[in-house]
């Protein structure tokens, strides 16, 4: 069976009122075994996309807990052409959820963007986020993802001026990605107060859903987003979970905090009627945009340029 693509895993979420989950796990932690057996239970636990990591030495946009995980995957000698196997064996076993690699631009560039996006397409991934690459030098991956069918998704900031967010959503693919808060990830207390401004402005320039992630780790910061966005991005929590874990509990734990999540989440949008139902009408009507480079970089995004 084919995997679901981000358009028909949203336009599934918006006809159930539903919000989206999405979880970040770091490829090979603990270790590539671990990973391959937490796809799909955290898919079966209610995750509707997973994000997948790709360790780096210099994960700028992130937090103690994801640079320790990345750490430890590359102790383990992680690297992109392992992320990618991962990827393709969780196909080769039934797993249909869309998978997103968070990766940086060294990465990709060292790996070959066109033997990248070749190897992307086969191994069956979804999209790519690049927090780090500047839109003037984001041409060759952008071009080498579309025609392969992989999404480059952007990540907007509160401090985004909104040139850079149309510039962003006018070419963006799969979804938009809002950051809630001007900092690198790690669970917090409450969803940034700063967020849901930021949904408002994305949503005036782009009728693609929008999850906002960052800081994000209980059943409430779930149910507070559900209300003006369409998914929530769970990583440092989620991370933290499987960290913590006893000796081969690490899965069992990591489904248990997105079952939890998605219980306690209740239809926030109205179902068929609501405001994701009407976005997804509006994504089906939409005519595609010319290709060029496209999303405003997080270095950027939190400078305000």
């Amino acid at each position: 069976m084919e995997p679901r693509s981000i358009k028909d895993t949203f336009q599934g979420l918006a006809g159930a009122g539903n919000t989206g989950i999405i979880p970040f796990i770091t490829v090979g932690f603990p270790n590539v075994d671990t990973t391959l057996e937490l796809v799909p239970a955290l898919a079966q636990a209610g995750a509707d996309i997973i994000e997948l990591g790709v360790p780096f030495s210099d994960p700028l946009a992130d937090g103690a807990t994801v640079q320790k995980a990345s750490f430890h995957a590359l102790e383990q000698g992680i690297t992109m052409k392992m992320c990618l196997e991962v990827c393709s064996q969780l196909r080769s076993r039934g797993t249909e959820v869309p998978l997103v690699f968070m990766g940086y631009y060294n990465q990709f560039l060292a790996f070959g963007l066109k033997r990248f996006a070749a190897e992307a397409q086969r191994s069956g991934l979804n999209g790519v986020i690049v927090p780090d690459l500047p839109p003037e030098e984001a041409e060759p991956l952008g071009d080498e993802c579309r025609s392969y069918g992989i999404d480059l998704v952007p990540l907007l900031a509160p401090t985004s001026k909104d040139r850079s967010i149309a510039s962003a959503c006018s070419l963006a693919g799969g979804f938009i990605y809002c950051v809630s808060l001007t900092g690198v990830t790690g669970s917090r207390d409450r969803v940034s107060e700063g967020a849901e401004g930021l949904v408002r402005r994305v949503r005036s320039h782009t009728d693609l859903p929008i999850a906002v992630g960052f800081g994000l780790s209980q059943a409430e910061h779930v149910r507070a987003v559900g209300r003006f966005a369409d998914a929530a991005i769970v990583g440092s929590a989620l991370v933290n979970v499987i960290d913590a874990a006893p000796p081969g509990e690490a899965v069992r734990r990591a489904s248990e905090f997105i079952s939890g999540l998605r219980q306690s989440e209740q239809p926030l949008h109205g179902g068929a009627s609501g405001p994701c139902a009407e976005a997804s009408a509006a994504r089906q009507r939409r005519t595609p945009t010319p290709s060029r480079p496209f999303w405003k970089p997080l270095r950027n995004c939190w400078s305000g340029l």
